[in-house]
């Protein structure tokens, strides 16, 4: 990112001890700021704490924010996608539905910020790295920037350095304090049979020389693992994970392809391979959600999950009982863009049980909105059900026979003959074939 022209001639950054800042932002102006932080794993939560005592009321907007956070009257809660800190906001939660890759236009036009807070490396030759979050970041200091607004970063000697777009001069940031704390990581969980099922038949629609997109979550990690056979894979992903790093050691990727993400999740072990790695590409969202470059990746394969799918291949994936869970993400990005993809499938991998309630996954109709759909395939670990192609009566077919839970079938069924899709009628041969 070229910095704008500024009147020191030297650039450097100014670190503040937590009272002077406290100080500093005291003077921002305006009834109630819009302050953008770094989200996901990288919060800056000692800059936020400051910011908190220092502004009655702001908003704030991150993504997949991970608590704690400012929790109090006078503080906005806004984001496109809900993290678990954000979604007891209630009334002072500001869910905006929007796919990730619009996330930047947004902040050039309705919702333009006036602070931001990243959490960053120490200055090495004249640059900071965002380290693990890359995502929207960098559009936002360039329109916090455009706007005259105050970039702030936590400079963090244990955040790995990663190279690409999260890359910023040090001339970009105005003010800084300096904190050594450890970077937090996901739980550790033990893979479930059902996991390891999905992951066994999600493997088998990647060939080698495959594109990946995948998440975080037993279902993702297990399927990482069942990879390592494969060759020259490459990854195109939104996030990745120790999976990822596993993979590159099995000799599983193309050597010759750099590993694209915009954020990551992991253990101590990732970050210090990512640390300065040549293989690690941190692209900003614009780049990495953009559906014409994931289209043009080859044998694209995107597996994302949702908490339902039903008849007609919707897929819900961010309300559960008419509340906000999490938002659309990336996950319509990278479905077409892998739709598009020559070779490329769209995969829908979950359970076809949600246990706490012992209610199938798999449903006659969303009663929530749809997140993405039109996938190649839903997968669930009572099987596959290919559905690219098929007619509307065959795509509910095949997911009641092949994805859905044996105890649901039969309440399906019924669902089904009580109200057909449109222009149902006798199955043809091509969708006959694929009932088999």
């Amino acid at each position: 990112m070229t910095p704008p022209a500024r009147t020191r001639s030297v650039p450097v950054v100014r670190v503040l001890s937590q009272q002077q800042l406290g100080q500093a932002l005291a003077a921002i102006p305006g009834a109630e700021p819009r302050v953008v932080a770094s989200g996901n794993l990288a919060t800056p939560r000692v800059l936020l704490d400051v910011l908190d005592r220092a502004l009655q009321r702001f908003r704030l907007f991150m993504l997949a924010a991970h608590g704690p956070l400012p929790d109090r009257e006078g503080v906005i809660y806004e984001t496109p996608f809900v993290g678990p800190a954000m979604r007891a906001g209630g009334e002072r939660l500001d869910y905006l539905p929007m796919r990730l890759s619009l996330v930047p236009r947004l902040f050039a036009t309705m919702r333009p910020p006036d602070v931001v807070l990243l959490h960053t490396t120490p200055p090495r030759e004249g640059k900071v790295s965002l380290g693990i979050e890359v995502n929207v970041l960098p559009a936002a200091v360039e329109q916090v920037r455009a706007r005259g607004g105050l970039v702030l970063a936590q400079l963090n000697p244990r955040m790995p350095y990663t190279l690409g777009h999260g890359e910023l001069s040090e001339d970009l940031i105005d003010l800084a304090i300096e904190v050594d704390e450890e970077l937090p990581s996901p739980p550790v969980r033990d893979t479930h049979d059902h996991a390891q099922r999905i992951a066994e038949l999600v493997a088998q629609l990647i060939d080698d020389g495959a594109t990946l997109q995948l998440g975080i979550g037993q279902v993702p990690d297990a399927t990482l693992r069942a990879l390592g056979p494969r060759r020259r894979l490459g990854i195109w992903s939104e996030m990745i994970s120790d999976g990822v790093m596993a993979l590159d050691r099995d000799g599983a990727l193309d050597a010759a392809r750099p590993i694209v993400c915009s954020f990551m999740f992991g253990s101590d072990e990732l970050y210090r391979w990512v640390d300065r790695n040549p293989r690690i590409r941190m692209e900003r969202t614009e780049t990495t959600n953009d559906p014409a470059r994931i289209a043009a990746q080859p044998g694209m394969v995107s597996v994302n999950t949702a908490l339902r799918v039903d008849l007609s291949d919707q897929a819900g994936a961010s309300h559960i009982r008419g509340r906000v869970y999490s938002g659309f993400g990336g996950q319509p990005d990278f479905v077409s863009g892998a739709l598009h993809s020559p070779g490329g499938h769209a995969v829908i991998a979950l359970r076809s049980l949600h246990e706490p309630s012992a209610s199938s996954t798999i449903v006659p109709r969303l009663s929530e909105p749809v997140t993405s759909y039109q996938h190649t395939a839903v997968i669930t670990e009572q099987g596959c059900a290919r559905l690219f192609g098929s007619s509307e009566r065959a795509q509910a077919r095949l997911l009641i026979e092949h994805a859905a839970h044996p105890d649901a079938r039969a309440a399906l069924r019924e669902a089904l003959a009580r109200e057909p899709p449109v222009g149902g009628g006798k199955l043809d041969r091509v969708e006959a074939l694929a009932e088999r």
